[in-house]
């Protein structure tokens, strides 16, 4: 279905964040070490590669993985277009889909930087339902319910 483009982690929230090569990702908790992991439904933030062109291709430069503060940079996959509830296998983890899109906070540091997010629009946010490794070159694969 498709890739793992990046991996990216912060230790506060409404920061860009920065490239790891890989991630522990824990059981209804989400990405060891990350501001956002916690016993809540936006455990781990998902952005695919191709959103991110989509605002490259407005002009806005430098824009890269992590850039967003999403923690998977994704390619090959239309997130937003997945309903909330769709289980997703990425690398040794399983996660599932809770939220599409969210509301962008006022003094938003990646809106500041980049002049807007996508975030809002484009972005998903998981839960993880059985924890496990997540690699940059992983594959994300969709479950259907009896698999997960």
């Amino acid at each position: 279905m498709g890739k793992v483009k990046g991996i990216n982690i912060s230790e506060k929230k409404g920061v860009v964040k920065k490239p790891i090569p890989e991630g522990h990702f824990i059981a209804d908790f989400g990405l060891e070490g990350d501001a956002h992991a916690g016993k809540w439904h936006r455990q781990v933030s998902l952005l695919a590669q191709e959103s991110i062109d989509k605002m490259t291709e407005t002009g806005i430069k430098g824009l890269c993985s992590g850039k967003f503060a999403e923690n998977i940079t994704t390619e090959g996959v239309a997130l937003h277009l997945l309903p909330v509830g769709t289980m997703l296998r990425i690398g040794e983890t399983i996660q599932e889909i809770a939220q599409i899109g969210k509301e962008c906070h006022a003094g938003c540091a990646i809106r500041v930087q980049v002049g807007q997010c996508i975030m809002p629009k484009e972005g998903i946010f998981t839960r993880v339902i059985s924890g496990g490794m997540v690699k940059v070159g992983d594959a994300i694969m969709l479950l259907e319910k009896e698999e997960a």
